[in-house]
């Protein structure tokens, strides 16, 4: 078959079993997954490199090595679609700072969270008594549900096996504390909790790794979910970076088989029939798809942009335009020549530092995002990457980082970014005085700038649509969809706009691989073809 370019030459037509648009992480986890069984699968990306927001780079000085968008990763360490994919054989492995994370409070004081059980819980018997073994209650509870409540969390809703699982485990009056548990905002959970602020600042500072307030129902699972991740798995990070996740993929996948052409952005998905036929890229050349088009673009860029109205129910594109984005995000990388000066020096050993706020602080944080203002005072999460990661900088240095978010616009000024940089080098200079003396270098990446290096970062949105309750399980993207599949028949959703949204754990990868598998079947009649491993085969329960 061959298709003819603006010049009136004829060009043979691309082909696979499955085309892939994008090559961030969670389009190489359903190219891996469909190449397991045995799927001709080809990956079309439209930047130059893979990964999207799991890359490092040196943007600061020489010998500084930063992860350019995401890092600390709880949720991918725990992952059980990671997990599956036996990464380890690529060249993935982990590592963990001396502690998880720190919140420092305004008045200097630290609630620090650390492997050790017993460590985390002296920490936070200093700010209540009791606080201590009310964290390890906490945890208890945790464990209890951990296993179960991963695989609710990031399986295919209705999440039927696990949930039935849940049920067993707590009865029917634990799972109704559980679901009460599971609405209330983090500053309910934690004063239900715990009676000090060191507990009730690490859930409310986990919670607000989302772009949800400390008032908003749901965002005390956020937190609780991470700061018992922390417990139990702690937040490690990648030696030598987190591009070694996104290399370990793309190794995996060419292992199999599978081909990547990067600088190839996808522009238009071939419908025929209401099937999803292939995808025409920007060079005017048409890919088949023999039997899917996975998508890991936003729900908004795929359905509006490069399916287009006509393929779509008029119901459901009334339903996208009440689509709403995450936050902003402006992110900072240093290279400090030195250790950072802590005033409170139990921060040091901390991978991750929240800082600058206690609860009210973080309501009032979150209140000027809602109304559309730049946050006077921004709340930050920094990382100590050399802390974390030996390997990020010289020795005696730091490779260091800090986001925070702002509100979601289309267009910011130059001045205006600098200004909140100021800001953020305000509040850490407050923290540890003589900071910005050590700095050798800085990178800015602005809303701007974070959607140019990866354009699913939609005016820097790091989630790929809002955490809010009203955007999640079977509303997420829009209601009654919950699902990879859409409207097209043959198409399937594996960005973070699916179900279970943002975070790097592959599970919007491997849900929307699933379901490509599962239509497959319906249409043939036929098991898998290859061989998927046991592993594997534990996702697709």
């Amino acid at each position: 078959m061959f298709a003819a370019n603006s010049a009136g030459y004829r060009r043979p037509v691309e082909r696979a079993d499955a085309i892939v648009i994008g090559a961030g992480h969670n389009g190489l986890v359903a190219a891996n997954l469909l190449a397991d069984a045995g799927w001709s699968v080809q990956v079309l990306e439209a930047t130059p490199q893979p990964g999207g927001a799991v890359r490092s780079g040196f943007v600061t000085a020489p010998g500084y090595l930063s992860d350019l968008m995401s890092s600390f990763y709880p949720l991918g360490y725990a992952s059980p679609v990671l997990d599956s994919l036996d990464l380890e054989q690529y060249g993935l492995e982990w590592t963990h700072a001396p502690d998880v994370l720190t919140h420092l409070l305004p008045d200097g004081r630290a609630a620090t969270v650390n492997r050790d059980l017993a460590t985390t819980m002296a920490s936070m018997e200093q700010f209540a008594p009791g606080d201590g073994q009310r964290w390890k209650n906490a945890y208890d509870d945790w464990c209890h549900v951990s296993d179960p409540m991963l695989k609710v969390v990031l399986t295919p809703f209705p999440p039927v096996r696990s949930g039935l699982d849940l049920l067993r485990r707590l009865g029917v009056g634990g799972s109704l504390r559980l679901a009460r548990r599971l609405v209330l905002s983090v500053r309910e959970l934690g004063s239900e909790l715990f009676q000090g602020e060191g507990a009730q600042l690490a859930l409310a500072g986990c919670a607000l790794h989302t772009d949800l307030s400390p008032e908003e129902a749901g965002g005390g699972v956020y937190g609780w979910l991470l700061a018992m991740l922390g417990q139990q798995f702690g937040w490690p990070v990648p030696v030598g970076g987190a591009q070694k996740i996104t290399d370990a993929l793309v190794a995996r996948l060419a292992a199999r088989g599978g081909r990547i052409e990067y600088d190839t952005p996808v522009t238009r998905i071939l419908v025929g029939g209401g099937k999803a036929m292939g995808v025409r890229t920007a060079d005017g050349r048409n890919w088949r798809a023999k039997r899917a088009v996975l998508a890991d673009v936003p729900a908004p860029a795929l359905f509006l942009d490069l399916v287009g109205e006509r393929w779509l129910p008029s119901r459901f594109t009334e339903d996208l335009e009440f689509f709403r984005w995450d936050g902003a995000t402006v992110k900072v990388d240093w290279a400090v020549n030195g250790k950072i000066p802590w005033t409170n020096p139990k921060a040091a050993g901390s991978g991750t530092v929240h800082l600058g706020a206690d609860l009210n602080d973080l309501t009032r944080y979150a209140a000027a995002l809602a109304t559309n203002k730049v946050p006077e005072k921004p709340f930050l999460l920094l990382g100590q990457m050399t802390t974390a990661d030996p390997l990020h900088s010289p020795e005696g240095t730091e490779s260091v980082w800090a986001y925070t978010h702002l509100p979601h616009r289309k267009h910011w000024d130059a001045g205006e970014i600098e200004e909140h940089v100021g800001r953020i080098e305000t509040v850490l200079e407050n923290h540890a005085p003589g900071f910005g003396k050590l700095v050798e270098g800085r990178n800015v990446f602005s809303p701007t700038d974070l959607e140019k290096e990866d354009p699913s970062l939609v005016g820097g949105a790091l989630g790929g649509g809002t955490a809010a309750a009203y955007q999640q399980l079977f509303l997420r993207p829009v209601p009654g969809l919950g699902r990879p599949d859409t409207p097209v028949d043959r198409l399937y959703l594996a960005s973070a706009s699916a179900h279970p949204g943002g975070g790097v754990h592959g599970a919007p990868g491997a849900n929307a691989a699933r379901a490509a598998l599962a239509r497959n079947r319906a249409l043939t009649g036929s098991l898998y073809q290859g061989v998927i491993s046991t592993a594997n085969k534990s996702i697709y329960r």
